[in-house]
């Protein structure tokens, strides 16, 4: 039975490709073990483009947060680059290649997904979301 009370998880990981395999198998077993797991597949897919995109496309670390509350479950990477994503194309107008699918996947798999700049003491970032219903 999924928990109703609020929840938040975060994985702070290095630049290395290695991590969005953990980042997928963590939130697997977050979502596994608060009755979630209806969500596990999408919710791995997600969580998987927005972290390799934080992890190829800068050189700093990085940060997976993932998060439940009223029914919704939100999957976010900060990443130490203040530019913004590239905006996400139409699924249909990316070719056979390996690149460029990231945020195009989120855009249509996800219920809402957006990004804001970060400053904190200092340094400079982003965080980039999606988020999925329960129901």
């Amino acid at each position: 039975m999924p928990q109703t009370e609020p929840w938040e998880y975060s994985l702070y990981i290095p630049n290395d490709l290695r991590a969005v395999t953990i980042s997928r198998r963590t939130l697997r077993l977050i979502l596994t073990m608060h009755g979630l797991i209806r969500l596990v597949d999408v919710a791995e897919l997600l969580a998987a483009e927005l972290v390799s995109n934080a992890v190829r496309h800068t050189k700093g670390p990085a940060a997976l947060r993932v998060s439940w509350s009223a029914g919704v479950l939100r999957i976010g990477a900060w990443d130490a680059d203040p530019e913004p994503p590239e905006p996400p194309r139409v699924l249909e107008q990316i070719t056979e290649s390996e690149e460029g699918r990231g945020l195009a996947l989120v855009r249509a798999c996800a219920d809402l997904w957006g990004w804001h700049p970060l400053t904190r003491q200092g340094n400079r970032g982003k965080y980039v979301w999606c988020e999925l219903a329960a129901a």
